[in-house]
């Protein structure tokens, strides 16, 4: 309610001119709730006939608490970031939207509720894609907002023929899940959650908006769209697929779908130079990942999928956080005092390859045990080998985006929420391990398990190494490159529809006409004599 009303009130000019010092209080109350509101609890708002029901969740507690303490170092991060840029109203409401739907959608019980919050935080989300006006910010807002659309069309079909299914008037998004497995339409509501919420998650072959948003949007906000606002995708796969009933055929597909994106965003993305764009594929291929073990998770009828996913995203919308926030504290840090600044973002890069004693290499160890040993397993350690290839050429891109003033170093107020939302990063994973019964994972300290985590870092790292001095060969990808390719795929068509619209003309001319009819006539005539 609290970023709903800063929304509301930013009708009044007066406060709208004020509101962009007020970004980092507003999550705030969110990250409260965390702490004080217990598991499964449940508010209702509205009329008896007509009201929205909101719950917490230990999967949404996780995503919502680290969602609202990115949400508070961005906001801060915001306000030197555009002191002196136009628009910033502009950004406020953006801002305020997305994250009004961000909050909301994380503590959704029924579908109602869930499916309003989802539009308009797309809405606001690709508010803050076209901030800059740029034709390319245009070109990738249009493409956000569109993909958007259609993903919540599908979503919106399947959760009609769910609140179908659904003993009685409830829409209670459990309720629906527990409908689901025992539906006559179970397959085509499958496919429609699937389809829907893969396009939100950024699943190949409809991941090419995340480089072009990420890329379009100002710094703050590409940090809350990779790190908060797409795990939206993740809570809503948690929420509606059916994990305690095995559903082997469309698990198959899920982690299928999932594990080619691990390794796809990554083949892609090392061929980048701008940072943005490569943080932008190791989304692709960390989603790919995440959805890769619910996937699992469904083959098996494993409801631990759901958690240990949870366990995941949550680390990601630190980490991915913060590494985004780098990029802007970097672009003004000159070379004098690059290091400083270079090496708590390599620390935090390597863990999102798994790098022993970090949040990544804790969240690898809580997803091992849903992978189980087979082939998903031995895929997901070629992905934490192609991340490490990856991060390391975000920080190759990254250093060379540093700042021609070589005194130049970035402002406290920059620099300071960046550094605290790294740190959360490293210590928030080591809480919530802290709080799982001992037993229950392998110790991250014994040294069988330091070394099934390192031996990955350091054969990309190798790997990175190897490719670099053969950079020739890596030939660079466009950004959003399926959609480069549908752009050529499309003027080669509207070629061939001009062809055919001339051809067409030709053939509606009389004479033309006149000779084809008479001669299907007498070739019908013929065929009915012959008869």
């Amino acid at each position: 309610m609290v970023p709903l009303g800063m929304l509301l009130a930013c009708v009044w000019p007066r406060a709208l001119d004020r509101m962009l010092f007020c970004l980092p209080f507003a999550p705030m109350p969110a990250l409260a709730a965390v702490f004080i509101v217990a598991d499964d609890s449940q508010l209702l708002m509205g009329s008896t006939r007509l009201h929205l029901s909101f719950a917490l969740d230990l999967p949404g507690a996780l995503l919502l608490g680290a969602a609202a303490l990115l949400w508070i170092a961005s906001g801060a991060y915001a306000q030197p970031y555009l002191r002196s840029r136009p628009n910033q109203g502009r950004f406020v409401v953006c801002w305020l939207m997305t994250l009004t739907g961000c909050i909301g959608v994380f503590l959704a019980a029924d579908m109602v509720g869930f499916y309003f919050l989802l539009a308009l935080m797309t809405l606001g989300a690709c508010g803050l894609v076209i901030y800059r006006e740029t034709p390319r910010a245009w070109r990738a807002g249009a493409i956000y907002i569109g993909l958007g659309l259609l993903a919540e069309s599908l979503l919106l079909t399947a959760f009609v023929m769910l609140a179908a299914q659904i003993p009685g008037d409830s829409l209670l998004i459990r309720d629906a899940a527990a409908a689901l497995p025992i539906s006559p339409h179970r397959d085509l509501i499958l496919a429609l959650l699937i389809a829907g919420f893969g396009m939100k998650a950024g699943l190949v072959p409809f991941h090419f908006w995340m480089p072009l948003a990420y890329r379009a949007a100002p710094t703050p906000a590409s940090a809350v769209l990779s790190g908060a606002v797409v795990k939206a995708s993740v809570l809503g796969m948690i929420r509606f697929l059916p994990f305690e009933s095995a559903i082997a055929g469309w698990g198959t597909v899920l982690a299928a779908a999932g594990l080619f994106s691990a390794i796809y965003g990554v083949v892609i993305g090392i061929t980048q130079r701008n940072p943005k764009v490569v943080l932008a594929y190791s989304s692709v291929s960390q989603m790919g990942f995440m959805v890769a073990v619910l996937g699992m998770g469904m083959i098996a009828g494993d409801g631990r999928a759901a958690l240990a996913t949870a366990f995941y995203a949550t680390n990601h919308i630190l980490v991915k956080g913060a590494l985004f926030l780098s990029v802007g504290v970097i672009a003004a840090t000159g070379r004098k005092y690059l290091w400083p600044t270079l090496l708590p973002t390599a620390l935090i890069a390597f863990g999102l390859g798994g790098l022993p004693l970090t949040g990544g290499g804790l969240a690898k160890l809580v997803v091992d045990g849903p992978l189980g040993d087979g082939t998903a397993n031995k895929i997901a350690t070629v992905s934490a080998v192609g991340t490490t290839v990856l991060m390391l050429q975000f920080l190759r891109s990254l250093r060379n985006s540093m700042s021609h003033d070589p005194e130049a170093k970035a402002a406290a107020a920059l620099v300071v929420p960046w550094l605290a939302i790294a740190a959360g990063s490293i210590i928030m994973p080591w809480t919530l391990l802290m709080a799982i019964p001992r037993g229950t994972l392998p110790d991250p300290l014994a040294p069988a398990m330091v070394w099934k985590a390192l031996w990955p870092v350091l054969v990309g790292a190798a790997l990175a190494i190897a490719l670099w001095q053969r950079a020739r060969w890596l030939e660079r990808m466009p950004q959003g490159e399926i959609m480069v390719a549908e752009s050529r795929t499309a003027k080669g068509a509207a070629a061939c529809g001009s062809a055919v619209e001339r051809m067409d003309r030709a053939l509606r001319s009389w004479p033309v006409a006149g000779v084809s009819l008479l001669i299907l006539v007498i070739a019908l005539g013929a065929a009915v004599l012959v008869r």
